[in-house]
């Protein structure tokens, strides 16, 4: 089989397909090396074909936060967390959180320190914020 290039949603799909049976094929013989060459031939080309597509698609950019109180429900989002584990990550009360994400309470440089160390906050970012 030669390389190809994929150019729609619609090859990608079939070569994702065939690949997919091609895994389960080496699942069922316990191991790629159990594969025929043109077995494994074939697996390496479609993968080979796949990420070139892959590669080529835009990924959705991420709107970067532009204040505290955005940042902090970004990086509760990223890390699964509520305002408690939030909260008890950083040594503060759950009301000080509340007061944070809605504005009423401003930033120290004690919980800049903490946002920085603790959760990779950028310095710059907070200085900005405070």
């Amino acid at each position: 089989m030669k390389t190809e290039e994929i150019t729609t949603r619609k090859e990608y799909d079939k070569v994702m397909s065939k690949i997919e049976v091609l895994l389960q094929k080496a699942t069922e013989l316990g191991g790629f090396e159990n594969l025929s060459k043109s077995d494994r031939s074939k697996l390496s080309q479609l993968s080979v074909m796949a990420e070139q597509f892959e590669d080529d698609i835009p990924l959705m950019p991420v709107k970067e936060p532009k204040s505290l109180a955005d940042m902090l429900r970004y990086k509760m989002y990223e890390k699964g967390w509520r305002q408690k584990q939030l909260a008890t990550k950083l040594g503060i009360s759950e009301s000080s959180i509340s007061g944070l994400l809605s504005g009423r309470r401003k930033l120290s440089i004690e919980l800049a320190k903490k946002l920085h160390t603790k959760l990779e906050i950028d310095a710059h970012f907070l200085l900005m914020s405070a």
